[in-house]
């Protein structure tokens, strides 16, 4: 009964961050994951079409040759092909800050900037990330081999469908986590906290997830080539990633929104004794 009731709560909370983004004008922060991801794949893009010259005359340094091109490809493609992981990477440091806004919109709580305790959060941050790979990783081995041994194709097991919610459930986790480090609570206490509400880590994670899994082809909004030849498919395909972009880019930041809203609904971020509180709280509506 508490995981429907979480999961209802994470759910209702994307629509109230929808509200809240416009009430509050925050849908400008699109714009830094946005810009962010077009500037990695366009970075991947030039690597690409980068051809290392060789005047190589013998075997060692044909050997080295190829190393470097081969080096030069996979960073490209990591690049052009995961633009919008590595942003969500990145984008760290915004979305603590995303949130700690959130909560002072909500309820006035305001946190002093410590050094030491950001360099804490990284530190932690990088460990719960770290944490979670594995795990996921670790579970994701154990349902392909069950579903291996039992069904001739693993994908086509109804316990293949684990692995997507196991994923939402760690996705989630992340966001969520951002608020617990300003409730200060261990990484041992936010890992309790996530298993005692997976609905909610489940719910903010499964929207998180659709969002940033649509696979977006950046080069149909920079290469022009086809656009003689067949204009009106090339501008089927143009829109159609550019709305693909857009989401990718707006789900970062109306997950941790609504991570915000969620936490406040359960546990109250007012009564957070480690924030000062110095204005009366707006509602999110």
């Amino acid at each position: 009964m508490r995981f429907l009731r979480n999961t209802f709560i994470g759910f209702r909370a994307y629509y109230k961050a929808f509200r809240f983004i416009l009430e509050h004008k925050l849908y400008w922060y699109i714009c830094i994951p946005a810009v962010l991801m077009i500037g990695i794949y366009q970075i991947g893009y030039m690597i690409q079409r980068h051809a290392p010259q060789t005047s190589a005359t013998n075997m060692n340094e044909i050997v080295w040759y190829m190393i470097r091109l081969l080096i030069e490809i996979s960073i490209s493609i990591l690049l052009m092909r995961f633009a919008k992981y590595l942003v969500v990477i990145l984008l760290s440091p915004l979305l603590s800050h995303l949130s700690q806004k959130v909560e002072f919109l909500l309820t006035g709580n305001q946190y002093v900037f410590d050094l030491q305790q950001l360099i804490h959060d990284v530190k932690r941050g990088f460990r719960i990330a770290i944490r979670n790979i594995m795990w996921e990783y670790f579970f994701f081995l154990i349902i392909f081999i069950v579903a291996k041994l039992g069904w001739k194709e693993a994908e086509s097991s109804p316990m293949f469908y684990l692995i997507f919610i196991i994923g939402f459930f760690y996705y989630g986790f992340s966001f969520l986590d951002y608020i617990n480090e300003r409730l200060r609570l261990t990484m041992d206490e936010s890992v309790q906290f996530a298993r005692r509400n997976r609905g909610l880590a489940v719910a903010i994670g499964c929207i998180y997830s659709v969002m940033i899994w649509v696979p977006v082809d950046l080069k149909a909004l920079f290469v022009w080539s086809d656009f003689g030849a067949a204009p009106l498919n090339f501008l089927y395909n143009f829109f159609l990633n550019l709305i693909l972009w857009i989401c990718a880019a707006f789900a970062p930041i109306w997950s941790i929104v609504a991570a915000t809203i969620a936490m406040n609904d359960i546990v109250d971020l007012k009564a957070n004794h480690y924030a000062s509180n110095q204005r009366s709280p707006r509602s999110a509506g």
